[in-house]
């Protein structure tokens, strides 16, 4: 082969890849279920979503290392102000309660109750009429026992989860209103009155059910949508928070009418129709309030 057809071919090999090379460097980040760095580095972290395990006799499923939308598009049915889309990438995998925090739970962890639950229930129900403070309460004193149990790795910790989080664990990799798709029905989670997007009719028991009565998200996760809604560790703000790794729990927020602020709660109750069971709609509570069908559950993260 002459000699200037050879240096033409290896000119070309050389372009390519360099070409490669560039294409290489700008690879996004893993999707929201592909195993994470943190996982390979810490054993105590899930392998992928929906990971399951037990810590201090709580059931709790791996939300792995990721990025996701938060918010609704502009054209999801039933949409409310305050879910405008951003981007938001987790680069640390959490472990989030299986269920609610159970009213058996709490009085094992705490004792008495933060306030009279309903008549009829028991061990395994929600607990409910709990406000902010006494959440938190909760997450600090599972954390000092699951530690003394041996269960808890120092670094790791029990609190709410962000309002990132909860969503991200909501939506378990889908993108769709609820985790379950575009429509949703009381057959698939706890809520009273019309469904949501023309789904089918379901029954209304008009009041909590037992934790897990329903069918469970991708990840494993029950009741994220309907029977109670939970709180955050987020103070409430008009604009969803995007970014890395968001946490709006230090700084108050946007404030109310009459002066006060709030914390933000996501999911919707067994008293709610079901648009209310979307994976975006997010709502606002002052913190010292509580009442029958607000509850929360636990997120085990790394500090």
């Amino acid at each position: 082969m002459p000699r200037f057809v050879c240096s033409c071919w290896a000119s070309i090999l050389l372009m390519a890849g360099v070409i490669g090379c560039h294409r290489e460097e700008s690879t996004a980040l893993p999707p929201a279920n592909d195993e994470g760095s943190q996982t390979q580095a810490d054993p105590f972290a899930g392998s992928k979503g929906g990971d399951k395990r037990e810590i201090a006799s709580i059931k709790f499923c791996w939300c792995p290392p990721g990025r996701f939308t938060m918010g609704s598009p502009p054209d999801e049915p039933e949409r409310r102000s305050g879910e405008n889309q951003v981007e938001v990438t987790l680069t640390k995998g959490f472990w989030m309660g299986k269920y609610e925090v159970t009213q058996g739970q709490w009085r094992r962890v705490v004792g008495a109750f933060p306030g009279k639950q309903p008549v009829g229930e028991g061990d395994d129900f929600p607990l409910v009429e709990v406000n902010y403070a006494e959440a938190e309460e909760f997450c600090r004193k599972l954390t000092e026992q699951a530690r003394k149990l041996g269960q808890l790795p120092q670094g790791w910790e029990f609190r709410l989860p962000t309002e990132a989080q909860w969503e991200y664990a909501c939506r378990a990799g889908t993108k769709t209103a609820t985790s379950f798709g575009d429509k949703i029905s009381s057959n698939q989670a706890n809520f009273r009155g019309k469904p949501y997007n023309g789904a089918e009719e379901g029954p209304s028991l008009k009041r909590a059910a037992k934790v897990g009565s329903y069918p469970a998200n991708p990840w494993g996760l029950h009741d994220m949508h309907g029977n109670v809604v939970e709180w955050c560790r987020d103070w409430y703000y008009e604009k969803l928070p995007g970014g890395t790794d968001p946490d709006l729990s230090a700084r108050k927020g946007t404030m109310n009418r009459d002066g006060t602020f709030s914390r933000s709660r996501r999911g919707s109750a067994w008293s709610d129709n079901g648009w209310a069971s979307r994976s975006a709609f997010r709502q606002r509570f002052e913190p010292e309030r509580r009442a029958d069908r607000i509850g929360f559950r636990v997120a085990a993260v790394k500090a």
